[in-house]
């Protein structure tokens, strides 16, 4: 089905949400419509970000918003499903349109195989009447559907939209981009030049998968390297816990700005404990990449002056391999809680490989190195 029909018989003039990758099309369409104008269109810090904004929404207008997402977002839209928009509480209108990642059956990455078994459970335990869209789906069908779901609705309750992978299409696939010079692996080449034998948090995507191809290519070890597949924005909490129980060792966190925004609370409780041995990295290129490119709200701010404002001791902006490489030595050495923004574009390779190894042999070899 095609996006911009979808959202027709949707019927919603606001949306709000999260980038998936299954949802691509869709993403692309809502941009080509209304961008990033907010009286139509946020791209939330996370899932429940865009279910409260949707609630605000409906409380101005009293008209219903799409909530989009992939099916890892239904744990942070829980808490506003159940506390506020439920019809029990405040009875708010919300469609959900859900990427099902790891459907059964379907191959996909690990940390999407549990996700995609719950995605219809948890929708179901929440009360939320859902509809199934794949590739065989008619406008028919989803209109019938819609018709139906408009009760629903009309009562203060919520929806979903599933959907299949392939199940949307969009002929126009936007390009998106930054002035950047650096790229994302180029920074992440230079920061496994300096950390040698210290232990690395990185965030899920693409920066993950860059770092375990980098380490593959210089004929090193994984085993320093915890790569968090799933759970975005939350590595620099993990990193954290890690860092306050080994104080003798120097630990890297790698984030991503999406990820860094997704919980950026995180950044708060880190500043505040202030551990000595950690070093924040956040590889800004203003876009959720690994999902496709739509801007993140990190394109306009500096998210040094917010670690400093948190409690970070150092912190420093680099843009080029020089000022980065200037920056990691200085870190070293005046040891403190630190922080290094890294500018870089959208781009990353074609042939981009995926770890071959699983997260728990991951997990195993990593908390085996931490012991030695």
């Amino acid at each position: 089905m095609e996006a911009k029909t979808f959202m027709e018989i949707l019927g919603s003039e606001y949306y709000t949400g999260v980038p998936d990758s299954l949802l691509r099309p869709l993403c692309d369409c809502i941009m080509e419509k209304y961008g990033t104008n907010p009286a139509h269109h946020i791209i939330a810090a996370n899932e429940g970000n865009a279910a409260a904004i949707a609630a605000g929404y409906h409380l101005a207008m009293g008209k219903t918003a799409v909530v989009y997402m992939q099916n890892s977002g239904e744990g942070n839209i829980i808490n506003p499903l159940a506390s506020l928009l439920n019809e029990k509480v405040y009875g708010i209108p919300a469609i959900f349109v859900i990427g099902w990642r790891g459907e059964p059956g379907v191959h996909d990455e690990p940390q999407h195989i549990f996700q995609g078994e719950v995605t219809l459970k948890l929708l179901e335990t929440m009360d939320v009447p859902y509809f199934v869209v794949n590739q065989e789906t008619s406008e028919a069908e989803l209109r019938m559907k819609m018709e139906e779901y408009g009760e629903f609705l009309n009562t203060g309750r919520q929806i979903a939209i599933v959907i299949k992978k392939n199940a949307l299409t969009n002929d126009k696939k936007l390009i998106y981009k930054n002035d950047k010079s650096l790229t994302r692996e180029e920074a992440i080449r230079t920061i496994v030049k300096y950390a040698c034998d210290d232990l690395i948090i990185c965030t899920t995507g693409k920066a993950s998968r860059e770092l375990y191809e980098i380490r593959n290519q210089e004929g090193m070890t994984h085993d320093h390297d915890f790569l968090t597949v799933g759970s975005m924005g939350h590595a620099s909490s993990i990193a954290l816990g890690i860092a306050l129980q080994k104080p003798d060792k120097r630990i890297w966190c790698i984030d991503g700005d999406g990820a860094a925004l997704m919980h950026m609370g995180a950044m708060a409780v880190i500043g505040n404990i202030a551990p000595n041995n950690f070093i924040h990295i956040v590889i800004n290129n203003g876009a959720h990449e690994s999902v496709g490119g739509l801007p993140t709200a990190m394109q306009g701010i500096d998210t040094c002056r917010i670690a400093m404002a948190t409690g970070y001791k150092n912190c420093y902006k680099t843009k080029d391999i020089k000022s980065l490489e200037d920056a990691i030595k200085m870190i070293m050495f005046n040891r403190g809680l630190s922080f290094i923004e890294i500018e870089a574009n959208l781009e990353s390779r074609n042939n981009l490989g995926r770890p071959t190894t699983s997260a728990k042999d991951n997990k195993d070899c990593f908390m085996e190195c931490i012991e030695r």
